[in-house]
Formats: C-alpha cells, sequence, structure tokens
C-alpha cells in the first residue's frame, strides 16, 4: 500500500503545474463605460486587445502561455464582450483613450500593447494622442494600416455592412469561419460566433464605417516611439510594407504564411515564440 501511495505521489508531482485562471475585473471609463477586462499572471505587463466584435478569451492560448512569467491583462473593448454596449463612443480615439485608461487605472508600468485587426488602428491612435513614454513596445497583428480604402474596397465594405444589418446570424458565422485556416473545433467557432453577435448590428457597422474613415494612420505610427511588432499574413503583405516605409529599423515584421487572420490562434507556438523573442529584446 505504502508503494501505491508514493508511486501516486510521485505522478502527481510529476504533474506540471497550472496556471490559475485568469480573474474578470472591470473598471469604469471617464465618460461612465464599464470595461472588462482577464487579468493572470505578475511581471512586466501585456495587454491583449481582441479585433472587431472580438472577446478578450480569444487570447486565450496567449493568457495561459504568458501568464506563467508575465501580468497579462486582456481587454473586451466597448460593446464588446462582457462590457457595456452604449451608443456612443465608438471612434478609434475613444476607444483607445479607453486601453489607456485602464493602463492608468491599473497602475501598468511600460505595458507591452498587443492589438489585433482593428485594434491595430485603435493603437495607432493610442500613440498619436498619448505618445509612448509609458509603453514599452507595440505589437500589431495583422491589421489594416495601409492609405486610406479605395473606392472598389469600400463598395465591397459597404456590402458587407448591408449583409451584417439584413442577417447578423449569417454575416458572423460567415466572418469567423473565414478568420481561420486551421482546423478549429465546432465548439470553438459556435462560441466566437456567439460572442461577436452580442455586439449590436449598428455598433458593428459604426465601428467598421468609423475605422474606414480615417484618413491617415502616418502621424499614429509616427508617435510609437518603442520597438514595434508586426505580424501579418500574406494578405496584409501591402500594411507591413506601409508600416515598414514608415517605421524603418523600429518595426520587425512577422509573416506567417499559410494562417488566416486570427494567425495567433491559427498557430499559437509561432506566434508565442515570436512575442517571446520580441519581449526579450525590450529595454528593461
Amino acid at each position: 500500500m505504502r508503494t501505491i501511495l508514493a508511486a501516486i505521489l510521485l505522478c502527481i508531482s510529476a504533474v506540471p503545474s497550472i496556471n490559475a485562471q485568469a480573474k474578470s475585473g472591470f473598471f469604469k471609463t471617464s465618460d461612465g463605460i464599464r470595461i472588462h477586462y482577464l487579468e493572470s499572471g505578475s511581471g512586466r505587463p501585456i495587454v491583449f486587445i481582441p479585433g472587431w466584435s472580438m472577446p478578450a478569451w480569444i487570447w486565450q492560448k496567449q493568457i495561459d502561455e504568458f501568464s506563467k512569467t508575465y501580468h497579462v491583462i486582456a481587454v473586451d473593448p466597448r460593446s464588446q464582450g462582457e462590457s457595456d454596449k452604449p451608443t456612443y463612443g465608438h471612434l478609434p480615439e475613444t476607444r483607445a483613450r479607453d486601453y489607456k485608461e485602464l493602463v492608468d487605472q491599473l497602475g501598468l508600468k511600460q505595458p507591452v500593447l498587443v492589438g489585433w485587426s482593428m485594434a491595430c488602428g485603435e493603437l495607432a491612435k493610442y500613440a498619436e494622442q498619448f505618445g509612448g513614454d509609458n509603453v514599452g513596445g507595440f505589437v500589431l497583428v495583422d491589421g489594416f494600416l495601409g492609405d486610406k480604402p479605395g473606392t472598389e474596397m469600400v463598395a465591397a465594405i459597404s456590402g458587407w455592412m448591408n449583409q451584417l444589418q439584413q442577417d447578423r446570424q449569417k454575416q458572423a458565422d460567415g466572418f469567423v469561419r473565414s478568420m481561420y485556416k486551421k482546423p478549429q473545433p465546432e465548439d470553438y467557432l459556435k462560441r466566437v460566433i456567439d460572442a461577436s453577435v452580442q455586439v449590436p448590428a449598428d455598433t458593428a457597422v459604426v465601428l467598421i464605417y468609423n475605422m474606414i474613415g480615417v484618413k491617415d494612420f502616418s502621424t499614429g505610427l509616427a508617435r510609437m516611439n518603442r520597438p514595434v511588432l508586426f505580424a501579418y499574413q500574406p494578405e496584409s503583405q501591402q500594411s507591413a510594407d506601409f508600416v515598414k516605409l514608415k517605421l524603418g529599423d523600429k518595426v520587425r515584421l512577422e509573416r506567417f504564411d499559410g494562417d488566416g487572420h486570427a494567425l495567433f490562434v491559427d498557430d499559437p507556438e509561432k506566434f508565442n515564440h515570436a512575442l517571446e523573442e520580441f519581449l526579450h529584446r525590450l529595454p528593461k
């Protein structure tokens, strides 16, 4: 019996420790909106910001990995996830202010800000409004950061926005499935689709309209006076070229061939490795 007990204890001690589950928190913005975030770990802070209509937990594979050695925060932008869903404040400038107030209220020192898709433009607006003095680095993940969209692109997006208002469920289903090139479990896809649908249709349209209405990200990029990582898949090569043109040696490009828009889900090992390397190169 003692031998069996000893064997059981040995097996238990050999199992790697599992990260404590991220805790939920809320803070109130200066215009009265409750913003939800997930928080886990300790150390240098990393703030993960999801893209259009996506929840904070879409970064789960990054939360699990980086909370082992970093203080990880993943935020639900206003009108997304568990955050309040007001009828106002959906400009990229306003959402950027929300992230700045999150940083300030949590007392984060030199956080690394990681934004995906629409959040790339919001981080450009963050830098434009607040600079980068209290930012350790910027990580931009597969966002549109080129010149103002052309007529054809605007027409295509307009048709997409019409579909969004006509059949929200169908649009969300198609959009979410298009984000991945690697097979994902069906229950996971349904969770992401359900989260996307929670964003009111009119708000979802306004968010897209306000983002494509931004004339130029150059000012914001120019104010990113900290190291920048731009991770992208081949369809975003034009944005990568634009960022490189504007930032030169300040930016490191990481291309993800064979992955979709949600490249950090399609290939979390490669993404996490690229982010870890970037973090190690930052000034302490």
